[in-house]
């Protein structure tokens, strides 16, 4: 088998709240996501999406998608999808860094082995650990009273993870925190994410303000190291997240005690491949994961799911239904959510097929 394809589409994902806030005053309103459609001399087809937060997140961004696209194309042709290890090393020879761009490539590639398999992609991943999957959901940045609101309201749909979104004015955030808290269930988790927003002095003031509460700290500054710091500050749990984008970072982390628990983003690492490596590197210290990726629709929630299910529940912090915060489906057969949980296909591979009628024609074709 060989990849004769390439087919890039680009889609909109407007948001069914209209916008999506985060620290620093950063938001999007419409996420720009990219579908790879990758096609075979054998007339199998493998998908992928990839879906950055915006441009100021991480080292990332829409456009850089399909220009990495671009650029790896021509030394894709011609190669063998199923041999997933030489289509990274491949990559990795051809573009160096951009783990985000070629994160769809290798995701499309296990899309293509479970079909060649006849296996759905979670048992290529280990094999299924659970049944389904605990969702967090991402609360959006807002007034406190605003955002405590919101989290009855999902909590009522079967949520019982939150991700408060901080990392604004420490004074703001100690009364978000304090309030979202307080309409919380004793058994529901909440964790205050600044995604890299607060300096050391800020996020110093916040753990300390919010030390009597049951609460984790997420991310609280934008390099590891002033990160660390603030974990030895507080006896709250602590996750880590942007810092945390390969397996070299992981094993720092692990080695250096940084954190309880991280997220481990999919398209951030470079696709499920790495991705399942770091899960089983934090397996073997005891470190849980959110299941999850910077952002997307139907085909990366069910990229998602697979991961997560393949992983044991105790080791599964939680998982993310991107697709249930976005207004448009560009896949049929893909995770949806029931009382706060989602589970994966049992179909070959991602178990989806794209809506061909919502992406449109390939912004790209390469062959």
């Amino acid at each position: 088998m060989k990849i004769s394809a390439l087919n890039v589409y680009q889609v909109d994902l407007p948001l069914k709240e209209g916008r999506y806030n985060w620290s620093n005053g950063n938001f999007v309103e419409v996420f720009d996501s990219t579908v790879l459609e990758i096609v075979t001399d054998e007339g199998l087809k493998g998908y992928a999406e990839c879906c950055p937060l915006g441009s100021a997140y991480l080292p990332s961004f829409a456009l850089g998608v399909r220009a990495g696209l671009a650029e790896l194309a021509p030394h894709l042709l011609g190669q063998d999808p199923i041999n997933i290890g030489a289509i990274n090393r491949t990559m990795d020879a051809a573009l160096r860094g951009h783990p985000y761009a070629k994160a769809p490539v290798d995701i499309a590639c296990w899309d293509l082995l479970g079909k060649v398999t006849g296996q759905p992609v979670y048992t290529l991943l280990g094999g299924a650990a659970q049944e389904d999957v605990a969702l967090y959901r991402a609360i959006s940045q807002e007034a406190p009273e605003v955002m405590a609101a919101k989290i009855e309201g999902y909590a009522a749909e079967g949520y019982t993870k939150f991700q408060l979104k901080v990392g604004g004015d420490a004074n703001d955030d100690i009364d978000r925190i304090h309030a979202t808290r307080a309409v919380l269930k004793k058994s529901d988790l909440l964790v205050a994410d600044a995604n890299t927003g607060w300096t050391r002095h800020e996020a110093a003031r916040v753990v300390g303000a919010i030390a009597n509460l049951d609460v984790y700290v997420e991310q609280p500054c934008l390099t590891y190291e002033e990160s660390v710091s603030i974990r030895r500050r507080t006896a709250l749990p602590f996750v880590m997240d942007e810092v945390i984008d390969t397996p070299n970072t992981l094993v720092r982390g692990i080695a250096e005690d940084a954190m309880d628990v991280i997220n481990l983003k999919i398209s951030k690492v470079g696709g499920l491949s790495k991705a399942r490596l770091m899960r089983d590197l934090c397996m073997a210290h005891g470190i849980p994961m959110t299941i999850e990726d910077t952002w997307g629709g139907d085909i990366t929630t069910a990229t998602i799911a697979h991961l997560a299910r393949s992983t044991p529940a105790e080791f599964t912090f939680s998982a993310t239904d991107f697709n249930s915060y976005g207004t448009v489906t560009i896949a049929d057969g893909a995770p949806l959510r029931v009382n706060g949980r989602m589970t994966a296909s049992e179909r070959p591979g991602l178990g989806i097929t794209p809506v061909f009628d919502a992406l449109g024609d390939p912004v790209a074709r390469y062959s």
